[in-house]
């Protein structure tokens, strides 16, 4: 059954609404100023790249790395920062008090086991608010829909992880030249993505 057409002035009410309400949901589950990112060991991982090995050792890497900025006063409290490991490698996105908390909390994941390099993208100042973070969240499930239209052989979107912070989107993944200029074409038109980092690891 198809449902009459949302008159156009309407639309945009309605989108900010529901992804307003998927975040409030996400807040709710869990409230801690930390996120983590997440490698899932499910369906996506057939096409993976990585090693499953790899794949577990990203996830522990981030449990291990949001337990431990956690755990430090100078660092819970004072930031709002997102872990997301790929391939050993650590993105920290988000924003801190000062340059003191963002060295901290660069200090403490690099420390960790198994890591191999950190991506410090955090920003000073003040921590971006619900309404933000919900279009964040709609963003990066935009931009992975668009990368499906990439029409490459052996191409697969679910290898692309995609981080989104304050509208500027993160690619991370292993894949080639033109993988990456393909995916990344796709997510630069998404609406409201205002800047693309490509931080992929070539094949």
């Amino acid at each position: 059954m198809l449902l009459p057409p949302i008159p156009h002035r309407y639309s945009n009410f309605l989108t900010g609404w529901l992804a307003l309400l998927l975040a409030l949901t996400v807040a709710l589950s869990g409230c801690v100023p930390l996120v983590v990112g997440g490698a899932a060991v499910g369906a996506s991982a057939i096409y993976d790249r990585r090693p499953p090995q790899v794949v577990l050792e990203d996830q522990q890497i981030e449990l291990t790395a949001i337990h431990q900025l956690l755990q430090d006063p100078a660092i819970q409290g004072h930031s709002r920062i997102a872990v997301t490991s790929y391939n050993r490698t650590v993105l920290l996105t988000g924003q801190a008090e000062s340059a003191e908390v963002v060295r901290q909390a660069v200090d403490h994941v690099s420390r960790l086991p198994k890591v191999q390099r950190v991506i410090d993208e955090l920003t000073i100042g003040p921590k971006t608010d619900l309404v933000r973070q919900s279009e964040d969240i709609y963003i990066t499930s935009r931009a992975k829909l668009a990368m499906t239209a990439v029409d490459l052989p052996d191409f697969n979107a679910t290898r692309i992880k995609v981080v989104t912070e304050d509208g500027v989107v993160y690619l991370l993944g292993l894949v080639n030249p033109a993988e990456a200029e393909a995916a990344t074409e796709q997510v630069r038109y998404v609406p409201g993505v205002k800047r693309v980092v490509k931080l992929f690891e070539y094949q």
